[in-house]
């Protein structure tokens, strides 16, 4: 298995080739999220909706560890999870490489 940073610049290249750049966190979450919405994405989503999107889209790449749990959709089909224990990683540093660690698995499954 590849080291996290190898494996962090391969999910780089992959969002490069696909947009042109590399988008930030902010935008990498906004895209999880919207593909966890799985319906067509709106031309023009508020801000509080890209709020909820990237919330979406934490709580899916947690979910992967534990920390939450899907609940289900609804009735707008948005989907829903409940928190089962809190995110106790000190500092942004180490939320942040979680994030990273959890995007990989995303990106790779």
């Amino acid at each position: 298995m590849e080291n996290f940073e190898e494996r962090w610049i391969q999910v780089e290249f992959f969002l490069r080739e696909r947009f042109a750049k590399v988008p930030d966190m902010e935008s990498i979450l906004f895209l999880i999220g919207v593909n966890e919405l799985d319906k067509l994405p709106a031309k023009k989503y508020s801000k509080e909706q890209k709020q909820d999107l990237m919330h979406v889209a934490v709580c899916s790449l947690l979910s992967r560890r534990g920390y939450y749990e899907f609940k289900g959709r609804d009735g707008d089909g948005w989907p829903h999870y409940d928190q089962l224990k809190p995110v106790t990683a000190e500092g942004l540093q180490t939320q942040e490489r979680i994030l990273k660690e959890c995007i990989i698995e995303y990106f790779e499954h």
